[in-house]
Formats: structure tokens, C-alpha cells, sequence
């Protein structure tokens, strides 16, 4: 005769087990919220987006969990901050961050678990023109026409 089989249910609160909120876990962040926070942006990273190499960090300045990865294989290393969205952030935590050295991924984590990637340079970053039917054709040559005269005038 055959055994009933037996479905096994995961933990009440399979987070709380996984080895990668552990690791976290152990690094005694500030919070609760920007450990989850945290966890989550992990699991985007590795799960979802197929991230390499990623790793968690505390930024003790900050006592914030950081994580870095790279995109694919032979990219360079970016360095992803984790922040609730209802915690506020100051000009020096995103300089610690910035000094790292790394290009720096501020990602907001709502509280239905949304995910919000935002690039963070150090200065600003002018942003590329709008694509389709919106795009200003006139500005456009204009500004080629510009980088052709100081490329001439750099030859001189």
C-alpha cells in the first residue's frame, strides 16, 4: 500500500528564512523597514533582472545595507541603494554612497513592494532628448551644428 503524499508547505514566513535576509539580517541595518527593503531589491535583482555576482554590504556611516552587482557578466560593478519610500534622504548619505566609487542605483521600495530604480551621478546629468513625434527637430541640428563648430575650432 502507498503513502498519502504529503504537500510541504513552506514556513509561515519563508522571508525570514531565506539565507540572503539572514546575511542582512547579521549586518544589524538601522531598521526593519530598509532591511526588507533591501531584501526585496535583492530579489529583483537576482530573480527577476538575472543580476551576477550580487552581495550585500552595511555602509556603516549610513548603518545601511548596500548591494552590489553587476548586470551581466563583464559589466561593470553598480552599487544599489535600498531606501523605503517613506524614509527621507540627505545630501551627505547620497555623497557616502556617491564615493563609493561605483555608478550608484537609488532604488525605492513602496509599501506594496513597487520597485523604483533611479540613477545617481555626481552633478547633473543633462537628459537625453525625447523620442517620436515630439521630438524638436530644429534644436536638434542646432545643437549637432554646435559640436561640429567646437570640433573645428578644437582642430585649430
Amino acid at each position: 500500500m502507498s503513502e498519502p503524499l504529503v504537500e510541504k508547505t513552506p514556513p509561515a514566513n519563508w522571508i525570514l528564512q531565506h539565507p540572503a535576509y539572514r546575511q542582512m539580517e547579521a549586518l544589524e541595518p538601522a531598521d526593519r523597514a530598509q532591511l526588507h527593503a533591501a531584501f526585496l531589491v535583492y530579489m529583483d535583482l537576482t530573480e527577476v533582472r538575472r543580476w551576477k555576482e550580487v552581495s550585500c554590504m552595511k555602509s556603516p556611516e549610513l548603518r545601511v545595507i548596500l548591494l552590489e552587482g553587476k548586470e551581466k557578466d563583464g559589466a561593470p560593478v553598480h552599487t544599489v541603494f535600498p531606501l523605503p519610500a517613506h524614509q527621507s534622504l540627505s545630501h551627505s548619505s547620497i555623497c557616502s554612497v556617491l564615493d563609493r566609487g561605483f555608478p550608484v542605483l537609488l532604488c525605492a521600495v513602496a509599501s506594496d513592494s513597487t520597485l523604483v530604480y533611479q540613477r545617481l551621478t555626481n552633478g547633473l546629468v543633462t537628459p537625453d532628448p525625447p523620442v517620436g513625434p515630439f521630438q524638436d527637430l530644429d534644436r536638434r541640428q542646432h545643437r549637432k551644428r554646435r559640436q561640429h563648430s567646437e570640433k573645428m575650432r578644437s582642430k585649430s
